[in-house]
């Protein structure tokens, strides 16, 4: 599957510090200790409707730790699924009597043009669910010629993973066995079904059911995937084990991260014979809200970044109000939201348009530092305010610093993803 084309990204002098992020399962700031080359997996989307202000923000979230990486000089190998068979998908589909196929690509080709208006850096990886059915219907034959799944015996053909053979279960999550149930009967999880082993075990493989789309599957029972066994392939097939983020929103600590790497880790331990840990750390995008609520499709309370693209939005406008607010605050999107950013983006411009202004080497600097510790976007915008309130006070007398806007226009574009130069907006070739 393609991604998107990628954003200029400038190259900066010197290199930036070892970038701290807050790991959920250990439940705190932690230091990511890369490679030469640094992986991350970012759960994406399922494409049944376009892009929201909520799965922006956790898409930019972490172009910023991508972003942070390659200044300190890693170089990313970075993964993002899409799901493209899935419930909401082909509920979507029959509703509006749409071919569920025609209805994801349109939707995903939406989400590639909304990331690339917002200067998302592109993954490595781009895959879809549909296309790694293979190998997770492998992976699946695998967990039952284990022992560590089951087929229902109802005559479904629905395949579970048994959690009572899972050592650490929950150790991603932290969440005792009553929240786990609740939050697994409210995203997609099936707590209830008479015939499982575990109230918790989660579904590997769905039977095939009249009017749905099916595969050949594990045991010749033809069907499709479960959702979290899907983004568990997609990462051992690309990134393999013990990366060192698994990225997404916070409603997916509990049960789809926990799931994942349930299921990776049992794949692997039936090759090593030991546990090795599905990812280093887990770190998790806070929620957008609108009107006191979270920003979501049951609720259809949605703010389309599409939509506000076609009223004429500025994309960089979008993406500073959404970086406004640090990435683990839960946070409302208002119209003030907007328009602050709107007038600060004009502000930065008017800025780095001048020949000479404050000294830009403190802005790098404190920009560099802020974004390592737990991407503190807020603190380094409060930066940028700062330098271009000086440079715009500025005068011939005050002995402005020469070429001090540009160092600035290219810290804020490479750091935090923002375009000031608008010939610079856009797609480009020349990168780190």
């Amino acid at each position: 599957m393609l991604a998107w084309p990628a954003p200029l990204l400038p190259t900066l002098p010197g290199t930036g510090p070892v970038l701290k992020l807050h790991d959920t399962a250990r439940g705190e700031v932690v230091a990511t200790s890369p490679d030469t080359t640094a992986r991350m997996y970012v759960c994406g989307i399922t494409p049944y409707d376009a892009t929201h202000l909520g799965h922006a923000a956790t898409y930019l979230a972490f172009d910023l730790v991508n972003r942070v990486w390659r200044d300190a000089g890693h170089a990313v190998h970075y993964v993002q699924n899409v799901t493209d068979i899935d419930d909401p998908l082909l509920e979507r589909a029959e509703r509006d009597g749409e071919d569920w196929v025609v209805l994801g690509m349109r939707e995903t080709a939406l989400f590639r043009e909304d990331m690339t208006a917002l200067r998302v850096l592109p993954p490595d990886d781009y895959v879809g669910a549909v296309e790694s059915v293979p190998r997770i219907v492998a992976h699946v034959e695998t967990l039952l010629d284990e022992g560590l799944a089951y087929v229902l015996d109802d005559g479904t053909g629905d395949v579970y993973h048994d959690v009572a053979q899972a050592p650490g279960f929950g150790s991603e999550s932290g969440y005792d066995e009553a929240t786990m149930l609740r939050y697994s009967a409210e995203r997609g999880g099936d707590p209830d079904r008479p015939g499982k082993r575990n109230r918790l075990d989660p579904m590997l493989w769905r039977g095939e059911r009249p009017g749905e789309p099916s595969w050949p599957g594990p045991r010749g029972i033809a069907g499709r995937p479960g959702w979290h066994i899907e983004c568990a392939t997609i990462a051992l097939e690309t990134i393999g084990m013990g990366f060192d983020v698994q990225g997404g929103g916070s409603d997916l600590v509990f049960p789809h991260h926990e799931f994942s790497a349930v299921h990776a880790e049992a794949l692997t331990a039936t090759v090593t014979g030991e546990k090795v840990p599905f990812a280093r750390a887990y770190v998790h995008a806070a929620m957008i809200g609108l009107d006191g609520e979270k920003m979501s499709k049951s609720r259809g309370n949605l703010v389309f970044v599409s939509k506000l693209r076609g009223e004429g939005v500025d994309p960089m406008a979008v993406r500073l109000a959404l970086l406004a607010g640090h990435y683990r605050t839960d946070r409302a999107w208002t119209p003030d939201l907007l328009a602050t950013a709107e007038q600060r983006l004009d502000t930065w411009r008017r800025a780095v348009a001048r020949d000479a202004g404050a000294p830009a080497a403190p802005v790098l600097h404190g920009l560099r530092e802020r974004l390592a510790d737990d991407l503190d976007s807020p603190a380094a915008i409060a930066l940028v305010d700062e330098w271009a309130a000086r440079t715009l006070a500025t005068g011939p007398d005050d002995d402005p610093d020469d070429g001090a806007p540009r160092v600035v226009a290219d810290a804020v574009d490479a750091l935090l993803g923002i375009a000031l130069d608008p010939a610079m907006d856009g797609p480009a070739s020349r990168s780190r």
